[in-house]
């Protein structure tokens, strides 16, 4: 397809079914409802579900590779209230998906889509791989606007938050913000945060990695910031280590089911948090994501506690040291170290 028949394709029909799904209009239609904990965008005042979706490696295909799991998970992830979901052009092919499976579902319009640019330019200043990687996310996504735009692992960030800062005044995008999982770069968010007009900012967080607890994420909080988790699931490595392990006794006081609601709720405890962002292959495991918003969340004193059960079992000490996604394979366009 065009990218104009693309285009049209979704206005004359997503939009449509969306309100006669929901009984809204496509745009409330990123508005949660019932049970779920939300969080408030402090720049936007909008209110967005506490549980999002990530896209690296996961959503990553190859042309003809079957597609069916994947879109039981993106539909699970619609039905169950989830509307926030975060990809790349980083992420090989995974636009692609998105964008495909979302349209097919009838969801692309109603979705909170957050995408990134990864580009460094011709020579200092060039911002022209910014722009041409923009459109083509447009097209992916069968999108005229996408919500929010990260400035992914902070590539180029003195050129292109200038560009974003001009599409957020021109309507095309919403918001606009800066991302990184290493610990060693949230300094220069931090400073980000403080200088000024940042409305989103992505992390690394989880209970393994608590760096961003000390500095940044108050910053955040101070200034005004949503912030979005990445790896609150330490890209299965978390699981991993607890596989073969019953969840403790006092997990049934904030409503843990399982595994994931156990390591999600303690992410989405923290006040400054807005979304977390788990990926997933398999269905059933997004449903166990999802249930993560539902239910109390714990306290500090339980936050604590949690952490020192997870400290007790062997392993989880240099868990930042093992190898990304244990025993996982995946056959899309990047392959990992």
């Amino acid at each position: 397809m065009t990218a104009m028949s693309r285009r049209a394709v979704l206005q004359a029909g997503a939009a449509t079914t969306l309100a006669a799904a929901t009984g809204a209009t496509a745009t409330a239609a990123a508005q949660p409802t019932g049970d779920l904990i939300t969080r408030r965008v402090p720049r936007g005042g909008e209110v967005v579900p506490a549980i999002g979706m990530g896209t690296f490696m996961t959503f990553d295909k190859r042309p003809g590779a079957e597609r069916g799991h994947l879109r039981e998970v993106l539909d699970r992830f619609w039905r169950g209230g989830g509307r926030v979901l975060d990809t790349s052009p980083m992420y090989g092919l995974a636009e692609v998906t998105v964008g495909d499976l979302a349209a097919d579902l009838g969801i692309a319009g109603g979705l909170f889509l957050t995408g990134k640019t990864w580009v460094t330019g011709e020579h200092l200043g060039d911002d022209s791989h910014a722009r041409r990687q923009f459109e083509q996310s447009l097209n992916r996504l069968w999108r005229d606007r996408i919500d929010l735009v990260q400035v992914h692992s902070l590539t180029n960030v003195g050129t292109v938050l200038p560009v974003l800062r001009a599409w957020k005044r021109e309507g095309r995008i919403r918001y606009f913000g800066v991302s990184h999982h290493e610990p060693a770069y949230f300094p220069i968010i931090e400073q980000l945060v403080r200088d000024g007009d940042m409305d989103f900012v992505q992390v690394g967080y989880s209970i393994r990695n608590r760096v961003a607890e000390t500095s940044l994420l108050p910053a955040a909080v101070d200034h005004g910031t949503a912030v979005l988790v990445n790896t609150p699931l330490e890209k299965a490595r978390l699981h991993d280590l607890v596989r073969d392990r019953p969840l403790p006794g006092f997990a049934a006081e904030f409503g843990a089911r399982n595994w994931a609601q156990f390591f999600l709720k303690y992410v989405l405890a923290h006040p400054a948090v807005t979304c977390a962002l788990p990926a997933t292959t398999d269905p059933d495991h997004m449903s166990e994501n999802l249930g993560a918003m539902r239910g109390p969340l714990p306290d500090q004193r339980t936050r604590q506690r949690m952490v020192r059960h997870m400290e007790a079992i062997p392993g989880f000490a240099d868990l930042l040291d093992r190898p990304w996604y244990p025993g996982k394979t995946f056959d899309g366009v990047v392959r990992l170290p």
